[in-house]
């Protein structure tokens, strides 16, 4: 049996975008506070060094007005491929896989839990899976409004 599957969260897309344009939008602070959360959220990126063993400290901000802090260390970089990094409070690790496919990107985008325990904490209780997928709808449209500009 592979329990992996009952502790990991995985969203695989495919982005009408370059490859160069994603790995941007997902290393560059100026880029990812303009998508990373759920619908509603907006981002404060305190530290991101993206690097292998850097820091990456922000504060997501509810709509209702909370703070959510958050901190990772990136644990792998290998630019325009891979992404990983651990999250603290709660646990868990983050890969993302980047493939070019022509003029598109897909990414293979996971969350490893712990224990099959805080995947229902976070997952269910928390609707991480919802949160997941607003997350992919912000991107998508930011990256729609950067091919629409010079800015890229």
């Amino acid at each position: 049996m592979n329990t992996t599957s009952i502790k990991e969260l995985r969203t695989i897309t495919t982005f009408d975008a370059p490859i160069e344009l994603l790995w941007k939008v997902w290393t560059e602070p100026k880029h990812i506070v303009n998508w990373w959360g759920p619908a509603g959220f907006t981002s404060t990126i305190h530290v991101m060094d993206v690097q292998e063993e850097g820091e990456w400290k922000m504060t997501m901000h509810g709509p209702d007005g909370k703070n959510y802090p958050n901190r990772s260390i990136y644990l792998e970089i290998i630019p325009y491929h891979k992404i990983v990094f651990e999250h603290f409070n709660p646990h868990f690790t983050t890969t993302v896989f980047f493939e070019e496919k022509g003029d598109e990107t897909q990414i293979d985008w996971s969350m490893l839990f712990d224990t099959p325990e805080m995947y229902d904490i976070v997952v269910k209780a928390h609707k991480a899976d919802e949160g997941q997928k607003q997350n992919i709808e912000r991107l998508e449209h930011y990256l729609r409004v950067l091919l629409g500009s010079s800015m890229n």
